[in-house]
């Protein structure tokens, strides 16, 4: 178990982090936007104006974030809106950042501008633990995304998705195994070998 006060910690800690976005020809674009402040569930970042992730951000304006440390990763999927108030927002992340002093000196910082990220989906995905470790957070008007597989009541208990499953983390429980979504890799490795079929994808 992960708190999200774990992940926000993580991210404040790391602060470089890969934001992805999509161009206006549908293209991925991603590169590396420190996360700059977290208050309330929501998350900060800077951007200037004359940049192209400015422009993607404004007409496209669902993005991601990607952060690494250790090999665990939380990613955050969500919309981020340009915030008004430019100045109190620009000069605070700037206290509370002031490395940005020495890229953008003076009144240089207003180039910027501030978004926040509030409405999103948080996944923490934990690669050092056997078996793997993963947790979801949902925060504001968003759902979180279902993912992975299950095991149905076509189930004949053989325990081919066990033996075939990388982490083992199928468990047999009554008549049925049943697969514990926090340990599950969502490889599909049980999905393609269930000789019954009895495995779907979670939708």
């Amino acid at each position: 178990m992960v708190t999200k006060e774990e992940c926000f910690k993580q991210l404040r800690d790391v602060i470089d982090a890969v934001l992805s976005t999509v161009d206006d020809n549908g293209n991925p674009q991603s590169r590396i936007i420190d996360i700059m402040h977290i208050e309330d569930d929501k998350i900060y970042f800077l951007t200037g104006r004359g940049k192209h992730v400015y422009s993607e951000i404004i007409n496209h304006p669902k993005v991601s974030y990607l952060s690494l440390k250790d090999n665990k990763s939380i990613r955050i999927s969500g919309e981020a809106h340009k915030l008004d108030d430019q100045k109190y927002w620009i000069d605070l992340i700037f206290e509370n950042n002031p490395f940005m002093n020495n890229v953008y000196p003076g009144n240089a910082r207003y180039i910027l501008e501030p978004f926040c990220i509030e409405d999103y989906e948080m996944e923490f995905f934990d690669l050092t633990q056997k078996p793997i470790f993963r947790q979801s957070f949902k925060f504001g008007d968003v759902e979180i995304t279902v993912k992975g597989f299950e095991i149905t009541d076509d189930c004949i208990a053989c325990g081919t998705c066990q033996a075939s499953c990388p982490q083992q983390i199928p468990v047999f429980v009554e008549d049925k195994f049943e697969i514990p979504q926090e340990h599950c890799l969502h490889c599909g490795l049980c999905y393609e070998n269930c000789p019954n079929s009895a495995i779907v994808k979670r939708e």
